[in-house]
């Protein structure tokens, strides 16, 4: 083929008879997106991949269990030949032409009377690319797009309401925020940040984006829950997009709920980005998985900002110390002691802990320890917060990793 002579359209095929002759992988590639069109997809095939028929079963698509045959392509719109014979490729593409139907045919593109681009999406944009059949060209250049819509590089003109968006930001490193939290940052107006979001985006901000900071240091000063509630509030009032960019996850100990209930009763309207929750994400960049099979079958994320017999405390202790699985304490350095003897009162005091100080980020720091040495180990290597203490039998699984060795 010398150049690409297609002409690139888009078809509404909402309700509408598509036809995939095959049940191989490059259909499981192709049904999903003709699902999410709203096609009424019909798959013809002697057998079918367990997640075609994953579609099947959940009825997104119909399989008919059997070899192609004539008449099958009666009422389509659209057909797609996807079976690993080019025989019964090429009859399938002969049929469709006869009924004026467009086909694609997978083995050869060229005998095909359409082709598939390499497709994305992006904040409501369908982004096509064909090169002439050559996939990885086609391909390559649509991530390239993708790419630079959503780090903000290439401009696509849409602009953002105003409103609150509170984004996870993840546990530290800035490349393991989502992709829509990068994206709705690119498009802020107004920042407010809190000390543990990844702070190296915020260099990549505009200058004319204003930045609020929203920390709130252990121990030390902090932003009143009242201080924030109300910037956000007040921006999105005056015709600003916010974005509330916390560390983790919003609603996993961020009171990310609590400011999306300060907006709702001021009528802001409020998108929820979540993250990498920092309670998951930190252990595992230290090497501990908070679960494993036969290991352990149950995780349960504390806060640490009341000790066990506080008045205020709504943790069963108890009832933690009979487990035996996983606990990650959040924010619980300084009570570390009290929580490592709670747990002690049904866990043995060799049961395995891992401290993970500054998680995610290049000054992470982990200690190996248990549950009767955590406090004096804390002391002696000088954990401070943030840190997450990861208590369980996965917490020593590390150690049996010849190349951490």
């Amino acid at each position: 083929m010398h150049g690409e002579q297609h002409y690139l359209v888009g078809l509404d095929l909402t309700g509408r008879r598509v036809v995939v002759v095959g049940g191989g992988t490059v259909a499981q590639r192709r049904l999903p997106r003709l699902v999410a069109a709203g096609a009424r997809v019909e798959v013809i095939s002697p057998e079918v991949t367990p997640a075609v028929q994953g579609l099947v079963d959940g009825g997104e698509a119909v399989w008919h269990a059997r070899e192609y045959a004539d008449g099958d392509l009666d009422g389509a719109w659209y057909v797609l030949a996807c079976t690993s014979s080019p025989e019964v490729n090429a009859r399938i593409t002969a049929d469709a032409e006869e009924r004026r139907v467009f086909c694609v045919r997978a083995d050869v593109a060229v005998k095909g009377t359409a082709v598939t681009p390499a497709v994305g999406e992006h904040d409501g944009l369908l982004v096509g690319v064909l090169a002439g059949g050559e996939h990885r060209r086609s391909a390559g250049v649509r991530d390239g797009l993708l790419s630079a819509l959503r780090d903000g590089s290439l401009a696509d003109h849409h602009d953002q309401p105003a409103g609150v968006a509170l984004v996870g930001g993840g546990p530290g490193d800035p490349d393991l925020i989502t992709v829509r939290g990068r994206r709705l940052l690119a498009r802020a107006d107004v920042v407010v940040a809190d000390r543990l979001a990844p702070r190296e985006l915020l260099d990549e901000l505009p200058p004319h984006v204003e930045v609020v900071d929203a920390a709130k240091i252990p121990y030390g000063r902090a932003a009143t829950q009242d201080f924030i509630n109300t910037t956000l509030v007040e921006h999105a009032k005056a015709g600003r997009f916010v974005v509330r960019l916390k560390g983790g996850d919003p609603y996993v100990f961020g009171r990310g709920f609590e400011e999306l209930i300060a907006c709702a009763e001021a009528g802001v309207p409020v998108t929820v980005v979540p993250g990498v929750t920092s309670a998951f994400g930190v252990p595992a960049l230290a090497d501990v998985p908070v679960t494993h099979r036969g290991v352990a079958h149950e995780v349960v994320v504390v806060s640490g900002h009341v000790a066990p017999d506080d008045e205020r405390s709504l943790v069963d202790w108890p009832a933690l110390a009979r487990l035996r699985g996983t606990v990650v304490i959040l924010m619980g350095v300084e009570r570390a002691a009290a929580f490592a003897e709670a747990l002690m009162a049904g866990r043995p005091g060799d049961t395995p802990v891992s401290v993970i100080q500054e998680g995610g980020t290049r000054t992470q720091k982990v200690v190996r320890s248990t549950l009767a040495s955590l406090a004096p180990d804390i002391a002696e290597h000088g954990i401070r917060p943030p840190a997450i203490i990861v208590a369980g039998p996965v917490a020593a699984l590390a150690d049996e990793l010849p190349f951490r060795a």
